[in-house]
């Protein structure tokens, strides 16, 4: 997960793409279509499509025909980069669709296939955004949406998108089907997020010592991270202090409390959670 939270190269956000819709083919084709579930998505319209014309019309066909106008609207809103991995993404996904066998892993459970197929498709969907790309469909639209709705993020987007989605599916396939799709959307979402999520926290550290120099200069040269000096001031002692503020990985954090404590056992060190952290040695686009 180290190159994650580096500037990647493309060939690494290829197989995050790949294996990833890989995993969301595997729910569809051999978990959700066999059983009924219409988990929302262009994918869900093409499992509905499917069951209309009786198999006539394959869902990876389906899956690219509606698909194409959506390309055209992000083309101009997202700029062609994001569009071309979200081609090589649908293309890739359409491709498993074709060649995955159609095999029925969940049988008539209802509970298996909504639990067991909403975390391949969570692990998934998340795989591929964080490739900086979706698969087309609604989760193209949520991202275009998400563009101007920011204070929401993309799974919420796709959550409610989804719903409307399912509540059409109910119509051919039954509500039961349906309340358990909604199921299977929620544990997308959930998983989804946690993914992108886990791998975007980090570690922001406030640190009050009288030897912040010897603590600084350490964790510079035996942790290759940057430290800022804030000036502060003690309200009962009324001294002046200097506070240590740094930002680390998870994996950092036991490091950086242990050459604190090595160099002043007195330190008072705080660490709170950085939600997300864009820049140099943590995420960068």
């Amino acid at each position: 997960m180290e190159l994650l939270l580096k500037r990647r190269p493309f060939w690494v956000d290829l197989i995050l793409m790949i294996t990833g819709t890989g995993l969301m083919a595997v729910a569809i084709q051999c978990i959700f279509d066999p059983i009924g579930l219409v988990t929302g998505g262009f994918t869900g319209i093409a499992i509905i499509t499917k069951s209309l014309t009786h198999g006539k019309v394959p869902l990876w066909l389906a899956n690219l025909i509606l698909n194409i106008p959506l390309f055209f609207v992000a083309t101009h809103i997202k700029g062609k980069r994001f569009v071309a991995r979200t081609v090589i993404a649908t293309i890739l996904l359409s491709l498993w669709l074709y060649i995955l066998p159609v095999l029925d892993l969940a049988g008539e459970d209802y509970v298996l296939a909504a639990i067991f197929g909403g975390v391949l498709t969570g692990v998934g969907m998340g795989m591929v955004l964080l490739a900086r790309a979706t698969t087309g469909g609604t989760d193209m639209l949520a991202a275009l949406i998400q563009h101007k709705l920011r204070h929401y993020t993309i799974m919420q987007v796709i959550c409610i998108v989804d719903g409307i989605i399912v509540a059409a599916g109910s119509y051919v396939f039954g509500i039961r089907a349906a309340m358990y799709a909604l199921v299977t959307i929620y544990i997308t979402s959930k998983v989804s997020d946690a993914l992108m999520e886990g791998i975007k926290y980090s570690k922001a550290v406030f640190i009050v010592s009288e030897k912040y120099r010897e603590i600084s200069n350490a964790i510079m040269t035996q942790m290759d991270r940057g430290v800022t000096g804030l000036d502060a001031r003690g309200m009962y002692s009324k001294d002046k202090k200097c506070m240590l503020y740094c930002v680390v990985s998870k994996k950092e954090i036991v490091v950086l409390k242990d050459i604190v404590l090595n160099i002043d056992r007195e330190a008072f060190v705080i660490v709170t959670d950085a939600r997300e952290v864009v820049g140099e040695g943590f995420l960068e686009y």
